[in-house]
């Protein structure tokens, strides 16, 4: 399989090519069976009327809003829409439980708030092993939430191995862009999917 460094070519467009022919390569090692069961654990919030909290640090937090987004609006289902919300958007409250309690609390103290049993937490992340990501996943499997995560480079890391369900990206380490590309088309596999999915179930 290629990795990042050896696709590199003087000439922009050849470079273009080969990247794109990686990124085909990591989404086709994606297990399907990963998507398939976070689909329905997601389907299943929505039915339910739970929340589904989203996470993630740096690249994956611009992703974490993303999601939010497009599930509750994109997804264009106004009635029984999905109930989301990134817990990385609201900067006062990120900045004082940070300043007060420390950067790894900035997501738990934000589900201690909001979040009840059965509710799901999702964490993006390249590594796995960010702090504030594992602590909130051990504060949810503590209090009943069900923890999703989006993971990559070679294991998945502290988030793959404790997570409820995970679908992980195979990359090399280090290899945040293919990792981060990755994770927002799976963003938009699921509202494109719910979208059509669950429409049609509603009109049928």
């Amino acid at each position: 399989m290629s990795t990042l460094l050896n696709l590199h070519d003087h000439d922009i467009g050849r470079y273009s090519k080969n990247y794109f022919r990686y990124l085909a390569e990591i989404l086709d090692g994606i297990d399907v069976s990963e998507i398939d069961a976070v689909a329905k654990a997601m389907i299943e919030a929505r039915e339910q009327r739970r929340m589904i909290f989203i996470i993630g640090n740096g690249g994956s937090t611009s992703t974490a809003s993303h999601m939010a987004n497009d599930l509750a609006i994109g997804s264009r289902l106004a009635e029984r829409p999905f109930r989301t919300m990134s817990l990385c958007d609201n900067n006062s409250i990120l900045t004082a439980v940070g300043n007060d309690f420390g950067y790894h609390e900035i997501f738990t103290r934000q589900l201690a708030y909001q979040a009840h049993p059965g509710d799901l937490l999702i964490a993006i992340s390249a590594s796995g092993n960010s702090p504030n990501l594992v602590h909130a996943f051990e504060w949810a499997k503590q209090n009943g939430v069900t923890t999703i995560a989006l993971t990559s480079f070679v294991n998945g890391g502290k988030l793959r191995e404790t997570a409820d369900l995970c679908i992980h990206v195979p990359t090399d380490p280090a290899e945040y862009g293919p990792a981060e590309d990755a994770h927002l088309i799976l963003n938009h596999v699921f509202v494109s999917y719910m979208t059509k999915h669950l429409n049609d179930a509603t009109r049928g």
